[in-house]
């Protein structure tokens, strides 16, 4: 059984789901201390947690079991996501789960910016009718701006246009196509700028978006403009938008999120009457917290079971569709890794990555993370899909993927190339064929050829003179190593000769005596014995 341990409150629907499942151990240590967390995980499979719960390089070290640690929510700031990358544990989150929430709250602020009704609710408490000192403006008609067009975007996009509102959309990755569908218009971010009456904002923080609402880009801004964030803190400057709202450049904002959270007790945005404040409750809903419990339950449970990663934030996660079309190249993928790392020097500078035909109309990242984990396999402890770029990285290894355009002898082809520091460089190329897509190798160092990736394969490049096969034959049958299959390629060299190249599958691994009577046979340029 795994042991799977649950270290905050997540729903009780996930909870009870993942009990029912008879191959996993469900550890509940809700508020547990990180000493008893870190003994406990010591034999995990997996660490379900919302936000509370830090996931450090201690922990992480401390469980060499680990397979993957599950966010209930969107945000993984809690998980020390660099360290588990390097030691091949899988960080998962749950970003559609708390997606309407989002957008509801996202809404709920665009309203309270249009009529103060917290200031009004609060006014009534203190049993005044102050009617007159509550004006509000109506969003029919208004032009809402939305950075970031992604699940809880698009949601905010659509309920906007069904209060009569046009929205503006900047989203560098948004296609046209799409824009059309939701009905907005696509502009530029200096242009949603200056032409909205209201900004949301829907974007990951990153080192590109942090501070994207910043004095200059309130400055751009119409007077009178109105801001929300429930995305991230940092995505808007405070101290600007302090600065703003005080000065009524913008006449009122709305946040449930912040830079430091808690918010601290002395921040001067507590004392803004036009801003609105939420202490992050953006998925803070019943229905919320029992889908992203129930996702996530899910989502661990298949992924321990050998079943395909979903929402993964440190490996590619890949659709239903691509998936299907490139799973038959996933293992010859693998293979080519393998075997490049055999045919090639142990300290190589650059791996390089090219595909054709039809491959190249689909997300190849899965395949070539599947090449650096076939080349990493003989020569690191654990390796997979997460911690192979680090790993690759770490040896000093540039690596480059490329699609061609240019024509092939098969419809699909992946070539993989390894480069040494004096320039020399191995190549091999693969292929899948026929219905069972089984996979070929097509070619090495310029050599073409056919044979399937399996067994003891025995590469031996030959001048080409009668014999050389029937001598080699003898040296393995006298081994009592039998000769599955062989295929062979002739070339040309460059002093007029010529020379073969010749593949043996093996039934079983020559011994060393074997081995050197082979590779001091006089017409042996070279013999190599490779495990796929």
């Amino acid at each position: 059984m795994k042991k799977v341990i649950i270290a905050d409150k997540i729903s009780t629907a996930g909870v009870d789901w993942l009990k029912q499942q008879p191959d996993l151990d469900v550890i509940e240590a809700q508020g547990a201390a990180p000493e008893k967390l870190i003994s406990l995980a010591v034999d995990a499979s997996a660490i379900l947690v919302r936000s509370e719960t830090k996931i450090t390089r201690t922990l992480l070290e401390s469980a060499p079991d680990l397979i993957c640690v599950g966010r209930a929510g969107v945000g993984v700031d809690n998980i020390d996501v660099e360290v588990a990358t390097e030691r091949g544990v899988i960080v998962m989150n749950t970003p559609s789960g708390n997606t309407i929430a989002t957008a509801e709250l996202t809404f709920t602020h665009l309203l309270c910016c249009a009529r103060p009704v917290p200031a009004a609710a609060a006014s009534m408490r203190q049993g005044k009718w102050a009617r007159k000192d509550y004006s509000g403006t109506e969003l029919h008609g208004k032009t809402l701006g939305v950075l970031g067009l992604g699940r809880i975007g698009s949601e905010v996009a659509k309920r906007a246009l069904a209060f009569g509102m046009k929205v503006l959309a900047y989203d560098p990755y948004l296609t046209p196509s799409r824009a059309s569908v939701l009905g907005i218009e696509t502009v530029s971010k200096d242009d949603l700028f200056t032409q909205a009456d209201y900004i949301t904002v829907h974007m990951p923080l990153t080192t590109q978006t942090a501070d994207m609402i910043d004095a200059a880009a309130i400055a751009k801004m119409k007077n009178g403009v109105r801001i929300v964030n429930v995305a991230r803190g940092g995505l808007v400057n405070e101290r600007a938008l302090a600065d703003a709202l005080l000065s009524g450049k913008v006449a009122a904002a709305g946040f449930d999120v912040f830079t430091t959270e808690p918010l601290p007790p002395d921040s001067p945005l507590r004392n803004i009457p036009s801003l609105t404040l939420t202490p992050h409750l953006g998925a803070s809903t019943s229905e919320a917290q029992e889908s992203v419990g129930i996702e996530i339950a899910q989502a661990v449970a298949t992924l321990l079971r050998g079943g395909p990663c979903a929402n993964a934030v440190n490996m590619p996660s890949i659709d239903q569709r691509s998936l299907q079309q490139l799973r038959p190249f996933l293992g010859l993928a693998e293979k080519l890794g393998t075997l490049i790392q055999q045919l090639s020097p142990q300290r190589i500078e650059k791996l390089r990555i090219t595909y054709w035909g039809t491959l190249t109309g689909f997300d190849t990242l899965p395949l070539s993370r599947a090449v650096q984990r076939g080349y990493l396999r003989r020569i690191s402890g654990h390796v997979n899909d997460v911690n192979a770029p680090h790993l690759i990285q770490r040896l000093g290894i540039a690596l480059q993927v490329t699609q061609s355009n240019s024509e092939a002898d098969y419809k699909d082809l992946i070539q993989v190339e390894a480069t040494t520091d004096t320039g020399t460089t191995h190549t091999l190329s693969g292929t899948v064929i026929g219905t069972s897509h089984s996979p070929r190798i097509v070619n090495i160092d310029g050599h073409p050829l056919e044979f399937i990736p399996e067994d003891i394969l025995l590469i031996c490049e030959n001048l080409d003179q009668p014999g050389i096969v029937g001598d080699i034959g003898t040296i393995l049958g006298k081994a009592s190593i039998n000769i599955a299959n062989m295929t062979l390629s002739r070339a040309a060299q460059n002093d007029g000769s010529s020379s073969a190249l010749a593949i043996y599958q093996l039934n079983g691994r020559p011994d060393d005596d074997a081995l050197a009577r082979i590779r001091t046979h006089p017409a042996l340029l070279s013999a190599l014995i490779v495990e796929p």
